[in-house]
């Protein structure tokens, strides 16, 4: 009898874990189509703020009620605030061939500017908008004109598509940020 409670734990823990794990959703890159000007040779993303439930794994959309919904098997492939700047810096590398990075600042010189972005709503919305609000801010590092600046952006999407089409609106509404920042702040 004995030898049988040890079977009946690794059992139960094999079972256990059996269970269904989440599945992560990544977000794709959509294709940059324009190139953009911008004032300055080489940029920090330094930081991306955002609101707790946008920082959350969980995926989250708001009904029509205004209430975040998730559901725990939909998760984020990657940290949001990690994988947004990263998307940020690429975007806006791509979109002006200027030399970009997401902090900490890999290069020996320092960057012209520095990009600090606050979201005040980062978030898919049931009625199939994905809607990105808040400010960023540029600091420049030879004392020249620092700068600021509000967006409101929203991107359409498929409510019946999911996790995947939310990724997907996700990536377009940071390619629209970046064009944004890139033709208003980093001029």
């Amino acid at each position: 009898m004995t030898f049988l409670k040890p079977a009946i734990a690794g059992l139960a823990l094999g079972l256990a874990a059996c269970g269904a794990a989440p599945d992560r959703y990544a977000v794709a890159t959509p294709e940059v189509t324009e190139k953009l000007r911008i004032g300055f040779r080489s940029v920090e993303v330094r930081e991306v703020s955002l609101p707790t439930y946008a920082a959350a794994d969980e995926i989250a959309i708001e009904d029509a009620g205004g209430r975040l919904v998730t559901d725990g098997a939909a998760l984020w492939a990657d940290s949001p605030e990690r994988a947004i700047a990263l998307d940020l810096a690429r975007n806006l590398s791509r979109l002006s061939g200027a030399r970009v990075a997401s902090a900490p600042w890999p290069f020996e010189a320092f960057p012209d500017a520095r990009l600090d972005i606050r979201f005040e709503r980062l978030v898919a919305g049931a009625d199939g908008q994905f809607r990105a609000s808040g400010q960023y801010f540029v600091g420049v590092s030879d004392g020249g004109r620092e700068r600021s600046g509000l967006f409101d952006l929203a991107v359409p999407f498929d409510p019946a598509g999911g996790p995947q089409a939310i990724a997907q609106a996700r990536g377009q509404v940071i390619l629209d940020l970046a064009a944004d920042i890139a033709r208003n702040g980093l001029r």
